[in-house]
């Protein structure tokens, strides 16, 4: 199973999760769920998020 590691990225670039979501212009729920693993963002989210915190898809992406 594939969990995302945003919650980690954000935290290593000392970004909130509000500020992603106003970049997003999403609901902070939204982007707290995508950070917690409550829910995963599609392919295209992926995408914005990887370019809004200049990281690659894959550095979001964690094996399990």
């Amino acid at each position: 199973m594939e969990l995302n590691r945003i919650k980690e990225v954000l935290d290593e670039k000392g970004i909130k999760q509000t500020w992603l979501a106003e970049k997003l212009g999403k609901s902070f729920s939204s982007i707290n769920a995508y950070a917690c693993n409550r829910q995963q963002p599609s392919l295209e989210m992926l995408h914005q998020i990887a370019k809004i915190l200049q990281v690659e898809i894959k550095d979001l992406i964690k094996n399990q």
